[in-house]
């Protein structure tokens, strides 16, 4: 199979169309949920519950995004039945918007926490640890859709390479919650809500990290998925 990647070189230009508009959608649903993830984060550290409740709502119009481009991908392989690298374009949109509603899942988790603090007069402010954790992946995230935007196979596993960092941050955040939970009983309600908050985040780095794989998929034609970064980057340097 052609693994070098052929885009917009099409005889119909119909197809090629058809390749473009979807990449927008998943470029839009892209952008939806990484504000979601913005305006959650901000809730959860304000206090915010209108803002909250936003990002709650607005997890049916990533949904509905889901479903859409779904349904245009099953038309362009029935109708066009793609092969290489076009093939492996459905493929990784597919997989790409999986991710990004899982995402969307998360940030509704940080809205309905962050509604549930503010309704007891709390906040995450206190927890530096956690902003810090918040922007991390807010940062990673954009990184991301734009390396995806660009095919920018580099930036994508780096991201994939610093994933590690974020699993740490989550781990440092969790330890310090026990803590708290240990010294102050009555403030273990309000830290496991963090808590599951940070799990939050933490899982949105993960699937960051998917869609980066995708990415290496889509441009190298690799499945890189439980590879290590070292073999992975031996294997492209061959290639």
């Amino acid at each position: 199979m052609d693994k070098e990647l052929h885009l917009g070189q099409h005889i119909s230009k119909r197809f090629n169309e058809e390749l473009e508009e979807v990449r927008n959608q998943v470029m839009k649903m892209g952008g939806l949920v990484e504000q979601q993830v913005r305006s959650g984060l901000k809730a959860l550290l304000e206090a915010d519950r209108e803002l909250a409740k936003k990002v709650v709502d607005d997890d049916v119009k990533v949904n509905s995004l889901e479903v859409e481009i779904d349904e245009n991908c099953t038309q362009i392989l029935a109708r066009r039945q793609p092969a290489a690298s076009d093939l492996r374009l459905m493929v990784s949109i597919i997989k790409t918007i999986t991710d990004l509603e899982r995402i969307g899942d998360e940030a509704a988790k940080l809205g309905k926490n962050a509604a549930k603090l503010s309704d007891d007069g709390k906040s995450a402010r206190q927890f530096v640890e956690l902003r810090h954790l918040g922007e991390h992946v807010n940062e990673t995230l954009n990184k991301a859709l734009t390396a995806y935007a660009r095919m920018d196979c580099d930036t994508a596993l780096e991201i994939i390479q610093n994933d590690k960092i974020i699993d740490e941050e989550f781990d440092n955040i969790s330890r310090l919650l026990i803590t708290k939970m240990m010294e102050d009983p009555r403030e273990i309600k309000n830290a496991l809500r963090i808590s599951w908050c940070a799990r939050a985040l933490e899982r949105i780095g993960d699937h960051t990290k998917n869609i980066c794989e995708y990415i290496v998929y889509l441009v190298k034609g690799k499945d890189v998925r439980h590879t290590s970064i070292e073999e992975l980057k031996r294997e492209l340097q061959e290639n």
